[in-house]
């Protein structure tokens, strides 16, 4: 008998790089909120990121694939693991929204959205972090369980379809992006 192939393993990659980046705007955000980091269009960068990689490229490939398909296989849409991580994916949107919103106000010049921007960041990395914990050590143990053998070509294709659809180098160039927000932490703190 063939090894089931598993539907998983590249979501959990693509939450490393998401992770990193959850660094690197934690470690601003607490600056920020000490008003020792003015650099307000790294926050833009970091929505650039965050719609982008993380939810136009990879939260697709979960709602529209994987959730999908776990509710295919007998998992309820409405109170169940899915509901949650679909609502968590939301709020995460409206953190993200408002961060964008304080970031452009004190590039206008307008006073007193460092502690804006910092509360959104920090509600945006806390609520990811735990949101990607629950995604890789249950939802997706649970979904290389539920899911049968002859769906899982099709979640795959799934997934490879959905990349297809991003421009050429579109998760190296995000790659990088996170690689040189890294240096910049690096750099600050020298």
């Amino acid at each position: 008998m063939a090894a089931k192939r598993d539907i998983t393993t590249a979501l959990v990659d693509e939450h490393r790089l998401i992770l990193r980046m959850l660094t690197v705007l934690e470690r601003n955000a607490i600056l920020t909120r000490e008003g020792a980091h003015p650099d307000y269009r790294f926050y833009l960068v970091a929505v650039d990121f965050i719609r982008n990689f993380a939810d136009r490229f990879h939260h697709a490939k979960e709602e529209n694939v994987l959730f999908e398909a776990l509710v295919a296989n007998g998992m309820p849409r409405q109170n169940s693991p899915v509901a949650a991580m679909l609502l968590e994916h939301d709020q995460g949107r409206a953190f993200v929204s408002a961060m964008e919103e304080a970031a452009q106000a004190a590039l206008r010049g307008e006073p007193g959205q460092d502690g804006v921007i910092a509360a959104n960041a920090v509600g945006y990395l806390e609520l990811l972090r735990e949101h990607i914990s629950k995604e890789n050590e249950i939802l997706y143990p649970l979904a290389e369980r539920l899911i049968s053998d002859t769906m899982r070509d099709t979640i795959i294709a799934a997934y490879g379809a959905a990349e297809a659809r991003t421009p050429e180098g579109f998760a190296a160039r995000y790659e990088e992006l996170v690689f040189r927000c890294e240096g910049d932490v690096i750099n600050q703190a020298a």
